[in-house]
């Protein structure tokens, strides 16, 4: 029965993340071509009008399982469709549901299955961060700074030792103000305010660049806070 109950999780966890998305995009290839640029999401959303919050919803919520729909562009489109406040709440909200859904596929499948989908080496490396003392650190900077790799850092967390409120709070957390910034700059497009659209692009820019050379000093002033704050 462990057997058996083994090979189904297994096959289900490939299913959701490599049969599904493969079939989905060789099958429809145009659905998500769409979602390559700013105007093929608006042009999608106002397909829909009515309809468009959930499907907006809907599209945070993929993003974040399967990893097919670029998620800037996206949130982008959210800033630009919905403006900065309400764009906030539904992206954040669709960010939480697809971590909820990823962290919980891994946590039902176990690491075998992550294993398989992800790589071995490359999930136990991630599974050894999180269960390390520098933990909150590492997690905090990974899904701050751009370009990172978030997606399977979910699933790695999900076998980790890692608890799921703390993770999901800390992971929403790091990402609000990289997500806070692009729902911002897709507002400006729509109100026509090209100048601060630009400053806030620039920025954006050169703040990543910093980051991205400086993740491992970062990550270091984190653990420091984070232990410091832990003494109080």
């Amino acid at each position: 029965m462990k057997v058996l109950l083994s090979i189904l999780k297994l096959a289900v966890l490939a299913c959701i993340v490599i049969v599904l998305p493969v079939y989905a995009y060789l099958g429809y290839p145009e659905f998500f071509s769409q979602f390559r640029t700013m105007e093929g999401v608006n042009a999608y959303l106002d397909k829909y009008q009515t309809a468009g919050i959930f499907v907006y919803l809907g599209l945070q919520v993929l993003q974040i399982i399967i990893s097919l729909i670029p998620g800037q562009f996206i949130q982008f489109a959210g800033g630009y469709a919905y403006g900065f406040w309400l764009g906030y709440l539904l992206s954040i909200t669709g960010l939480a549901i697809g971590t909820t859904i990823a962290f919980g596929l891994a946590r039902l499948l176990g690491r075998g299955g992550v294993h398989i989908i992800f790589g071995e080496e490359r999930i136990s490396r991630f599974v050894n961060q999180l269960n390390s003392r520098r933990a909150f650190a590492i997690l905090f900077v990974i899904f701050a700074v751009p370009g990172l790799p978030k997606d399977p850092v979910i699933y790695a967390a999900g076998v980790s030792d890692f608890r799921y409120i703390s993770f999901l709070l800390l992971s929403l957390t790091a990402r609000t103000p990289a997500l806070m910034g692009t729902l911002m700059m897709g507002s400006m497009l729509n109100k026509g305010s090209y100048f601060g659209l630009i400053t806030i692009s620039v920025l954006a820019v050169l703040v990543c660049i910093v980051l991205l050379l400086k993740r491992h000093d970062l990550t270091s002033y984190i653990d420091r806070i984070y232990k410091r704050l832990m003494k109080i």
